[in-house]
C-alpha cells in the first residue's frame, strides 16, 4: 500500500509542470519584444505539456480496460500441469458414494449407461458465475434403481473441460469422449483440447487413444458432436477460438475403432454437404447419421448510418451475425470392401433432407435431443431477436418434442394425466383373478399334504399350509418418494439429455435474464411411453448471479430522497464528462483524476431502480424448493455482505472495484452526510466521486487478505493455441451469448 501511494505522489509531481521567473534586480528588464517572445515560448511549453499528458492519459485508460483481465497473470500450460500432477496421486481407481448429487455445472455430458441398465454417467463442465468459471473432470455414476450418487477418481482421467461430446459405441463396453475448451478462471484466456478417449464403464477406467494412420486426428475444438455407425464413431462440426475470430468448422472425421484409425473423407466439390456450424443434433440411424439445425455465426455487410450533415453513406461494415440453421442432412455410410485396409475408411455421402414438417416455431437454439428408438428427442431452447448491437431479446422455451427421423415429422408431447376410474376397475379385475387363483392353489397345496401325511382330506384341515407356501418377492421399493408434476421443468437451453429404459433424463441447463446468467442444478425423468408427469429426482436452489455492472443487492437501503439527489448527480456527471471531451481539463480537475478512475458512463438511479426489479422477478422465476425458508435466505445473505456495504470479488482491482460500486458508494456518502444534517446538493460532482473512491478504496485494502485467500483457491482451477479474448476485443462472446 505505501509502495502504491509514493508511485501516485511522484507521478502526480512528475505531471505538474511549474516554470519560474525570477527577474534579477541586476539584468535590464526585457524589452516588450523579448516579453512577448518569451510569453510565445511558454505557452507552447505549456500546451506540449498538456498534449503528453493527455495522450499518457489515454494510455493509462486503455490499459486499465484490460487490467481486469488475467491474460498476462494465468498461464494455463502451468495449471493444467498442476492437474496432472495432483491426479497422479490418485493411485487407482476409486469409487465414493456423495452424499448428494454434483455441484452445478453447464455443458456438461450426460449418458445412459451401456454397461448397466439402470445408471447415468455424468462428466465434466463448467459453472461461471459472472465473475470466475470452474471447470470440472470428476466422472459421477447416478443409480437410479437406488437413488444414489457416486463419484469416481481415477489417476488417468480426462483435465477440466466444457463443451466436449462423448457417445457410446455399437459395441456397448466402451464410451468415446473427444475435445472440449478450457478457459482461466476470468475468462480472459483459453483453449481447445484435441485429445480422444475411451472410457470402460464396467471398470470405470479411462484410456487415452494415440491414433496412428495419415490423416493422424482432428484439430481441437469444441460444440462439436458426435455419434456411432457400426464400427464407427462419427465426428462432425464445432468452432475454435483464434486470436482473430471464431471458426465455426464443417468437417467431418471418421474413427474406426477396430483399426484405431481416424478418417476424414474427400468429398466431392459439387455435393451439398452442411455448412459450418455448432450445438446441432446427430443421431444414429441404421444406414449412417442424421444432422439437424444448429448455431454459427456468419459473415454480413452492414450499411452505416448516413450522415446528419449530409446525404452521403459513411460506408459499409463488416459484421458477424447469428445464425440458426433449420436444415437436415443425411450421412448415407457404407461399409469398405472386404480385401480393404485398414487405412481405407467407409464410402459417406451427404444428402440433403427437406425442412422438417412441423417443426418447433419459431426457430430456436440450444434445443438439445437424445436418441429414442428412431426418433429425436427434443427438450428447450432459446429464440434471440437482434435489438441492436448493445441489447438483445430472448425468448426461452421448455415443449418437449418428437422428432420422427424416417418421416422427417415434428410432434410435441405433453403430459397427460391417468384416468383414475379405468385404473380402479382394472385393479378391481386383477383382484378378483388373483383371489381365485390364491384358493386354487390352496386346494392343491391341501391335497399335496394330505398326500404325503397318509391321510384324508378331511384330516389335512389342521396342517398348516402357510408353511409350504413360497413367499413372493418383495419388490424393491424406491429410497424416497419423488414428486411429480404436469408441468415441465423451467425453461432454458443447452440442458443435457440421455434416454435409459424408455425414461428420459433432463439435467440442469442455462437460462438467462438481463445481464444474468443462471444454471440449474436439478435433474428430472419423464417415462416416454406413459408421459404420466415429470418426476423431480433432485433441484437445488438456483446460485445468484454476480452483477458486473455496478449493480449489488445488499441489504443497505438508501435513505428517503436520495434518488433525485442521484439523478442530478449522475446527470451532472454526464454533462461533465461531456464538456470534458470538448475542452481541456484544469490543473485542480487533473489532480482529482489522480486519485481515481471515473467510469466512463454511470447509470442513472432510475435505470438501476429498473434492473434491481428484474433481478427481483427472475430470482422469482427461478425454481428453488419448497423448503427454502427465508430465514435461510436471510443468513445466505448475511454471510456473503458481513456490513453490508459492497464487497470486492477475486481478481478485481481497485479501479474495478469502484467502476462496479460507484453509484452505491455515492448513495452511502449522501445517506451519511444525511444523518450529519449535510445536505449533498451543497457539494460539488467531483467531490463526492472523489469521496466515494475513498470509501470505496478503504473497503478494497480491508478486504484484501481475505480476497488473496479466495483468488489462491480459484487460480487452482484450467490445449492447442491459448487465446486472450482482451487482445481479440471480443471478451463478451464468453459465458451465455454463445449457443455452444
Amino acid at each position: 500500500m505505501a509502495k502504491d501511494k509514493k508511485k501516485n505522489s511522484d507521478a502526480k509531481k512528475a505531471k505538474k509542470v511549474s516554470i519560474k521567473i525570477e527577474i534579477s534586480p541586476q539584468v535590464t528588464p526585457p524589452t516588450l519584444h523579448q516579453a512577448k517572445i518569451l510569453t510565445e515560448s511558454l505557452l507552447q511549453a505549456e500546451k506540449a505539456a498538456k498534449q503528453a499528458s493527455k495522450g499518457e492519459k489515454k494510455i493509462k485508460n486503455k490499459t486499465a480496460k484490460l487490467e481486469g483481465s488475467d491474460a498476462e497473470d494465468v498461464d494455463l500450460d502451468e495449471v493444467l500441469e498442476e492437474y496432472r500432477r495432483q491426479q497422479e496421486q490418485f493411485l487407482k481407481i476409486t469409487e465414493t458414494v456423495v452424499d448428494g448429487p454434483p455441484k452445478p455445472r453447464a455443458a456438461s455430458t450426460i449418458l445412459a449407461s451401456p454397461h448397466e441398465g439402470n445408471s447415468l454417467l455424468l462428466f465434466g463442465g463448467e459453472y461461471f458465475n459472472g465473475s470466475v468459471a470452474q471447470f470440472f473432470n470428476d466422472l459421477h455414476i447416478y443409480n437410479i434403481n437406488r437413488d444414489e450418487w457416486r463419484c469416481v477418481t481415477s489417476p488417468n482421467a480426462p483435465l477440466p473441460r466444457s463443451g466436449h461430446a462423448w457417445t457410446r459405441a455399437s459395441n456397448p463396453n466402451y464410451v468415446y469422449l473427444f475435445g472440449g475448451e478450457f478457459s482461466s478462471p476470468k475468462q480472459g484466456t483459453f483453449h481447445h483440447y484435441s485429445d480422444f478417449w475411451r472410457l470402460e464403464p464396467a471398470t470405470r477406467e479411462w484410456t487415452k487413444i494415440e491414433v496412428k494412420g495419415k490423416d493422424k486426428s482432428p484439430p481441437a475444438r469444441s460444440g462439436h458432436r458426435m455419434t456411432y455407425w457400426k464400427q464407427y464413431i462419427i465426428l462432425f462440426g464445432g468452432f475454435q477460438d483464434t486470436s482473430n475470430q471464431t471458426k465455426y468448422l464443417s468437417d467431418l472425421w471418421i474413427f474406426d475403432t477396430v483399426n484405431y484409425v481416424w478418417h476424414c473423407p474427400v468429398l466431392p466439390p459439387a455435393q451439398l454437404k452442411p455448412d459450418a456450424r455448432s450445438s446441432f443434433t446427430f443421431l444414429p440411424s441404421e444406414q449412417g447419421a442424421v444432422l439437424f439445425g444448429g448455431y454459427s455465426r456468419v459473415k454480413a455487410t452492414v450499411q452505416l448510418k448516413k450522415n446528419q450533415k449530409g446525404n452521403q453513406n459513411q460506408g459499409q461494415k463488416n459484421v458477424l451475425l447469428p445464425k440458426v440453421h433449420e436444415d437436415c442432412f443425411f450421412l448415407r455410410m457404407s461399409l469398405p470392401p472386404a480385401d480393404a485396409g485398414p487405412n481405407v475408411g467407409p464410402t459417406v455421402r451427404w444428402e440433403k433432407r427437406k425442412k422438417p414438417a412441423n417443426s418447433p416455431n419459431p426457430v430456436r437454439a440450444g434445443a438439445t435431443m437424445a436418441y429414442h428408438k428412431g426418433r429425436g428427442i427434443m427438450f428447450g431452447g432459446v429464440h434471440d431477436v437482434e435489438q441492436s448491437e448493445e441489447g438483445m431479446d430472448s425468448e426461452f422455451f421448455n415443449q418437449l418434442f418428437a422428432w420422427n427421423i424416417e418421416r422427417n415429422r415434428f410432434m410435441p408431447l405433453s403430459s397427460r394425466k391417468p384416468r383414475q376410474q379405468q385404473k380402479k376397475n382394472a385393479s378391481e379385475q386383477r383382484a378378483g383373478r388373483r383371489g381365485r387363483a390364491q384358493a386354487n392353489e390352496e386346494e392343491l397345496l391341501r391335497q399335496l399334504a394330505a398326500l404325503q401325511a397318509g391321510t384324508s382330506l378331511e384330516d389335512a384341515d389342521d396342517i398348516e399350509l402357510e408353511k409350504m407356501m413360497v413367499e413372493p418377492e418383495e419388490e424393491e421399493k424406491p429410497a424416497r418418494e419423488m414428486p411429480v408434476s404436469m408441468e415441465p421443468p423451467h425453461m432454458r437451453f443447452n440442458s443435457q439429455l440421455t434416454v435409459q429404459n424408455d425414461v428420459l433424463y433432463i439435467y440442469g441447463g442455462t437460462y438467462e435474464k438481463g445481464d444474468r446468467e443462471f444454471t440449474f442444478d436439478d435433474l428430472y425423468a419423464i417415462d416416454l411411453v406413459k408421459l404420466d408427469g415429470y418426476k423431480e429426482i433432485f433441484s437445488r436452489p438456483v446460485e445468484d448471479w454476480i452483477v458486473s455492472l455496478g449493480i449489488f443487492l445488499s441489504p443497505f437501503k438508501v435513505a428517503v430522497g436520495s434518488e433525485s439527489c442521484a439523478n442530478k448527480i449522475m446527470q451532472e456527471s454526464e454533462d461533465e464528462d461531456e464538456d470534458e471531451d470538448e475542452e481541456d481539463e484544469d490543473e485542480d480537475e487533473e489532480e482529482e483524476d489522480e486519485d481515481y478512475q471515473e467510469p466512463e458512463q454511470l447509470h442513472t438511479a432510475s435505470k438501476r431502480k429498473k434492473k434491481q426489479d428484474e433481478v427481483s422477478e427472475v430470482s422469482s422465476e427461478a425454481p428453488t424448493p419448497s423448503t427454502t425458508s427465508e430465514e435461510d435466505e436471510t443468513e445466505t445473505a448475511a454471510t456473503s455482505v458481513d456490513d453490508g456495504l459492497p464487497h470486492p470479488r477475486p481478481f478485481e482491482s481497485r479501479r474495478e472495484f469502484f467502476v462496479r460500486t460507484s453509484a452505491e458508494w455515492q448513495e452511502i456518502l449522501m445517506t451519511n452526510l444525511r444523518w450529519k444534517n449535510i445536505q449533498p446538493e451543497t457539494l460539488a460532482v467531483k467531490e463526492i466521486k472523489a469521496k466515494a473512491f475513498e470509501l470505496s478504496e478503504e473497503k478494497w485494502w480491508d478486504c484484501r487478505e481475505e480476497i488473496t485467500a479466495l483468488e489462491e483457491e480459484q487460480e487452482a482451477a484450467g490445449i492447442q493455441e491459448v487465446v486472450s479474448l482482451a487482445e481479440r476485443g471480443d471478451a463478451g462472446a464468453v459465458g451465455g451469448a454463445r449457443r455452444r
